[in-house]
């Protein structure tokens, strides 16, 4: 469905605040429906929480326990979509549930649970879930931890290694309905007269532009930053009571697992992670109470000792220390804000679409949403959108609306045949490419045919092409470096975050997009200063410290 280009003075039927991927979930089921949409976030795509996610598609297992059964189908569902419509970003992936005498889960419980799970899934699940003799665990994962090993369960579920991509593919296809979305561009205030908001006052970061951005509808998707957009404008008690969760990266170790590890902390019974992740692994995540500056969320000594020292209890031969994390990634889950809450695994993973009429006309905010169910909170969000409208309801067409990448009659046939066609790369290039594009990995190769200078590597631990940086600026819309590198290519995202690579990206852009070697030098030197969240090891980068959290008993 196409829509009229919508300029700075034309009046839109919503504007979005926060472009991570339930604001662009908005954009892209609101444009397919026929409403004209403008997104507007203060940085680039996906760049705030979605990127800090654990990159796992749960099917609602951890919301068995407290008996969310809507949660729990609705994962279900929306996991199943997702292996239809993204099936290049979104893999099965199987997970063990080792039992331990002392955990307090017990084990037939929750095989109790998985069994209720595998029947709530039927249909639309994968492999049922299995139980495991101790016996078995031990001789499957030799390097497992033995002392109080009581059985297990191998549990399918679901990963999606890029969930920066997902981002970038709404980002895409809401354009491709009609939506623009507008990118580095602050949102500073609310347009509120009599008694409604009519849309947002903005300003370009770049230009330092001042504007507005008028609109029937304003919907406020900033996640954990709900209650800054609103705040002095919006008369509304505390919405976010989002919780810091970190992840820390590391090289395989001994003993490390080819396959991902669910299991409960001795330290405070949190259910936990480790899990292969790109040649590397995963360890994550904490659950700690948050009230620090939501601009400076890093993982602090703490959390990374503690998520080290149960790795270590797991894994007896592995004897992690600090100096083996390559870098960690720490963030803000946007949940509801949430009193007498003593473990804050209990606070509601669900969502709401608050609407504020009758005090403020004109305005949602969403409340919570989880990567998972991203597409159900966008349903949900143009549904009441449409109603506070006036519209008809339209019916909702992404549950079947393949992404960008996955825009092919037969996926799996592309991804068969797409290596032979691709002469300019290797076997490991095609891979990566599918793994990253999807089909858009033909455009890659299109540019790349076009101009031998788009073939070069530009990044030699994965096999990047200059290619790739050409298209993230021209046809993804990235802005600055980082984004290439952390949100269109992922090589940030490798064991060094691509210091070196960064210099050889900015040349590219230098020979093949005009930049000159000012921007160049300081595109490089920007991106080296927003690794610091990381906390790389070994780069000469001033570590941030993070100490505004505590943990809850």
């Amino acid at each position: 469905m196409s829509h009229p280009q919508t300029g700075a003075g034309d009046l839109v039927d919503l504007v979005i605040i926060g472009a991570g991927i339930n604001g662009l979930a908005i954009a892209r089921d609101a444009a397919s429906r026929g409403l004209s949409v403008v997104v507007v976030d203060r940085g680039d795509v996906g760049a705030g929480t979605t990127a800090t996610s654990s990159r796992l598609i749960h099917g609602g297992l951890k919301y068995l326990e407290r008996y969310d059964f809507t949660l729990v189908h609705e994962s279900i569902r929306e996991r199943h979509l997702l292996f239809r419509t993204a099936p290049h970003l979104v893999h099965d992936y199987p997970m063990l549930i080792p039992f331990y005498s002392g955990d307090s889960r017990p084990g037939p419980l929750i095989r109790l649970g998985l069994a209720a799970f595998d029947v709530l899934a039927a249909g639309r699940g994968r492999r049922r879930s299995r139980g495991l003799s101790a016996r078995t665990i031990a001789r499957r994962w030799p390097h497992l931890s033995r002392r109080g090993l009581r059985g297990g369960v191998l549990f399918n579920d679901a990963q999606v290694p890029w969930a920066e991509r997902l981002c970038v593919e709404l980002l895409i296809d809401a354009e491709r309905l009609g939506a623009r979305v507008l990118t580095y561009t602050t949102v500073t205030g609310l347009l509120v007269t009599d008694g409604g908001v009519r849309g947002v006052r903005t300003r370009d970061n770049q230009s330092g532009r001042e504007g507005e951005i008028r609109g029937r509808l304003t919907i406020n998707a900033a996640g954990p930053w709900i209650d800054r957009i609103l705040d002095g404008q919006v008369e509304s008690g505390r919405l976010n009571g989002g919780t810091k969760g970190s992840h820390i990266i590391i090289d395989p170790f001994p003993g490390a697992p080819d396959t991902c590890i669910f299991f409960e902390a001795a330290a405070d019974q949190r259910p936990i992670f480790i899990f292969p992740w790109e040649g590397r692994y995963v360890l994550g995540s904490t659950d700690l109470t948050y009230e620090g500056d939501l601009d400076e969320v890093v993982a602090s000594d703490a959390e990374i000792d503690y998520l080290l020292t149960e790795a270590n209890r797991l894994f007896p031969q592995a004897g992690l220390t600090p100096d083996d994390v390559l870098y960690s990634v720490a963030g803000i889950r946007p949940l509801p804000y949430t009193t007498g809450v003593a473990d804050n695994a209990k606070i509601s993973r669900g969502h709401t679409v608050l609407n504020h009429a009758p005090a403020y006309e004109g305005l949602l905010t969403i409340i919570g949403g989880k990567l998972t169910t991203h597409r159900a909170l966008a349903e949900d969000a143009t549904d009441e959108a449409l109603k506070v409208l006036g519209r008809p309801r339209q019916r909702c067409t992404t549950r079947t609306r393949p992404l960008p990448g996955a825009d092919t009659p037969d996926w799996y046939a592309f991804r068969a045949d797409f290596p032979r066609s691709a002469v300019p790369f290797t076997p490991a290039q095609s891979a990566r490419l599918l793994d990253i594009y999807g089909v858009r990995a033909r455009r890659v190769l299109e540019l790349a045919l076009s101009d031998p200078a788009l073939a070069e590597v530009v990044d030699e631990r994965t096999g990047a092409v200059a290619a790739e940086v050409v298209m993230a600026f021209r046809e993804e819309r990235a802005v600055t470096l980082a984004d290439v590198l952390l949100r269109r290519t992922l090589v940030g995202l490798g064991p060094d975050m691509a210091v070196s690579t960064a210099v050889t990206c900015a040349d590219v852009a230098v020979r093949q997009l005009g930049w000159d070697t000012e921007r160049a030098d300081a595109e490089v030197a920007a991106y080296r200063a927003e690794l610091r969240r990381f906390r790389p090891r070994g780069l000469n980068l001033a570590p941030a410290t993070g100490t505004n959290d505590r943990r809850t008993s």
